[in-house]
C-alpha cells in the first residue's frame, strides 16, 4: 500500500464527528458494531454445534435471538439518544453546555457501554433459557448464556473504546467549556486493562470454556478452536490499535506543541479531547503556554521601562539592593526651550513630539552599545558600560552624540544640548526591596548634566569633557575640537570642555 493510502486510511480512522450529528454518527457506528459481535458470537456457536441431532432446539434458539435482536437493538440506541439528550440539545443549539451538560457528553462512553453490556446481558438470559428448554440437554443452555454474555463483555468494551475515539471532538468542546477536574473518567491504566481483558482475558476465558464445556465431554471441534483463535487475533489487533490511537494520537500532538514553542512560537494551543490523565496533561501544557506568554509579556514591559541589558541581567541574576563601582561614560540629552515649546504647542502635541524625539534617542543609544538609564520630563540619562561591559565606552558615547545631533536637525522639530563625561561611578539598585530601579551615582553624571546646559548655547550642540577624548578609541575624536575652559556649577575645578564640529 502507498503511503497517500496509507496516510488517507489513518486519516479515515481518526475520524471525529462533530455538531449536531455527533451522537446519532456515534450511535450508529456503535451498533454496527454490536451486529458484528452477534455475527462473531453466532459463527461460533454454529461451529459449536456443528453435527448436533437437534434442530429443532437450534431452531428455537435462532428464533428467540432474532426477534430479540429485533426488539433490543432499537431500544438500546433509543436508550442512549435518551440519556443524551442533553448533548444533543446544546449541539443542536451551537452553544456551549452548560456544567451539568458537559458532564453528561463526557459520559456518553459509558453510557454506550452500560447499554450495550445490559442488552447483551438479556440476550443472553434469553438464548440461554430458551437453549434450555428446547434442547434435550439442559446444559446447552448454560453454554449458550456464556458465549453470549464472554461476547457482550468483548462487544461493550470494544463500543467504549470505539466512542471513546469517535467522540473526541465532543469532548475537546465540553472540555473547553469546563476543563477537566476532580475524578478522572478513565485513566490511562484502566483503559490498557480494558485492552488487555478484550485481548486477552476473554479470549482465553472462552478457549477455556470451550474445553470445560459439560455438554460436549468430548471437547471441542479443531475449527471452533481456529475460529475463536483467529477472532482473538484480529479483535485483539484492532482493540490494541484503538486503545494505543487513544493514547498515542494525544501524545503525538503534545509532542509537535512541546516542540513549537520550544522553538519560541507561542502561539500554541493544544486540543483537550480526553478526560482522563492526557487531558490534565493537555490542560497543562495550555497553562504552561499561557504562563510562558504572560512572563515574555512582563519581560517586554519590564525591558521597555528599565532597558533591555538590566531586564536580562535582573532575569539572570535576580535583583537586589547593591552595585559596583564601574568605568562609564555618561550622556545627558536634553530639549532647549521646552517650557516655551510646550506653550506654543499644547500638552498632546508635545507629547507627541517628545516620543519622536525620544525614539531617535532610543535607537541611536541602543545602536552604540548603551542603556538609556532613566527619562526625565524632556531630557534622558544614558549610561555606556553599565550593567553589561563595553569595549569602548567613551568611543561610543561620542559617536552617540553626535548622531543624535544629527537627526535631531534633520527631523527639525526640537532643538537640544546633548552632553557627555566619563569616569568611575556606582551602578546598581536603589530604592527599598519592594520597588528597585537601576541608576548609576557619581561625578560624570552631574558633569554631563552641567555640559549639557553650555551645549545649548553652542552651534554644533554637543560638549563634552576632556576625560572622555582622552578616553575614547578609534578615530571619532577627528569630529570633536578643543572648547574653552570652565568651571562647572558644583564642582569647584576647571573643566577642557570639546565640542562638535560643524560641517
Amino acid at each position: 500500500m502507498s503511503g497517500t493510502a496509507l496516510r488517507r486510511v489513518d486519516a479515515a480512522l481518526q475520524f471525529a464527528p462533530q455538531g449536531r450529528r455527533a451522537v446519532p454518527y456515534i450511535v450508529l457506528h456503535v451498533l454496527g458494531a454490536n451486529l458484528v459481535g452477534v455475527a462473531i458470537v453466532s459463527l461460533l456457536l454454529v461451529g459449536l454445534s456443528a453435527g448436533a441431532r437437534d434442530p429443532a432446539g437450534r431452531t428455537a434458539v435462532i428464533v428467540s435471538a432474532v426477534g430479540y435482536l429485533a426488539v433490543a437493538l432499537p431500544l438500546g440506541v433509543l436508550a442512549v439518544l435518551r440519556r443524551q439528550r442533553l448533548t444533543a440539545a446544546w449541539l443542536r443549539a451551537g452553544r456551549s453546555p452548560t456544567p451539568e451538560e458537559a458532564a453528561q457528553a463526557l459520559r456518553l462512553p459509558a453510557d454506550v457501554a452500560f447499554v450495550v453490556g445490559l442488552g447483551w446481558l438479556g440476550g443472553g438470559i434469553v438464548v440461554g433459557v430458551v437453549g434450555a428448554v428446547a434442547s434435550h440437554l439442559s446444559l446447552v443452555g448454560l453454554r449458550l448464556a456464556l458465549a453470549a454474555l464472554l461476547g457482550g463483555v468483548a462487544t461493550a468494551g470494544h463500543s467504549y473504546l470505539l466512542t471513546l475515539r469517535l467522540a473526541r471532538r465532543l469532548t475537546a468542546r465540553a472540555l473547553a467549556a469546563h476543563p477537566p477536574a476532580g475524578a478522572l473518567v478513565l485513566g490511562v491504566r484502566p483503559r490498557l486493562l480494558l485492552t488487555w481483558a478484550l485481548t486477552s482475558g476473554v479470549p482465553l476465558m472462552g478457549l477455556t470454556l470451550l474445553f470445560l464445556d459439560p455438554s460436549n465431554p468430548e471437547g471441542p471441534r479443531e475449527d471452533a478452536v481456529v475460529f475463536l483463535v483467529v477472532v482473538a487475533l484480529v479483535v485483539g489487533l484492532y482493540t490494541t490499535n484503538q486503545a494505543g490511537r487513544s493514547v498515542g494520537t494525544p501524545l503525538h500532538e503534545l509532542r509537535r506543541a512541546v516542540q513549537r514553542v520550544g522553538r519560541g512560537d507561542h502561539d500554541v494551543r493544544v486540543p483537550v479531547d480526553d478526560a482522563g490523565e492526557i487531558g490534565l496533561l493537555q490542560e497543562g501544557v495550555n497553562s504552561m503556554v499561557d504562563g510562558l506568554v504572560e512572563r515574555e509579556r512582563l519581560r517586554d514591559l519590564f525591558g521597555r521601562h528599565v532597558g533591555t541589558t538590566v531586564a536580562e541581567r535582573a532575569l539572570d541574576t535576580g535583583v537586589s539592593l547593591g552595585g559596583e563601582v564601574r568605568t562609564v561614560a555618561a550622556l545627558f540629552v536634553d530639549i532647549a526651550g521646552s517650557t516655551t515649546l510646550v506653550r506654543r504647542t499644547g500638552p498632546e502635541e508635545m507629547v507627541g513630539l517628545l516620543n519622536r524625539f525620544f525614539a531617535i534617542v532610543v535607537a541611536t543609544v541602543e545602536d552604540e552599545g548603551g542603556l538609556v538609564n532613566k527619562f526625565e520630563g524632556d531630557a534622558a540619562l544614558c549610561v555606556f558600560g553599565a550593567p553589561a561591559d563595553h569595549p569602548d565606552p567613551a568611543g561610543a558615547a561620542l559617536r552617540a552624540a553626535r548622531r543624535i545631533c544629527t537627526a535631531v536637525a534633520a527631523a527639525g522639530e526640537v532643538d537640544v544640548g546633548v552632553g557627555v563625561a566619563c569616569g568611575p561611578v556606582w551602578a546598581g539598585q536603589v530604592g527599598a526591596a519592594s520597588r528597585l530601579e537601576y541608576t548609576v551615582v557619581g561625578d560624570p553624571v552631574n558633569e554631563a548634566a552641567r555640559l549639557t546646559d553650555l551645549a545649548k548655547d553652542h552651534p554644533g550642540r554637543a560638549v563634552v569633557s576632556d576625560n572622555v577624548i582622552r578616553a575614547a578609541r578609534g578615530h571619532e575624536v577627528q569630529h570633536w575640537a578643543p572648547g574653552t575652559v570652565v568651571e562647572l556649577r558644583g564642582r569647584g575645578e576647571p573643566t577642557q570642555t570639546w565640542v562638535l564640529t560643524i560641517g
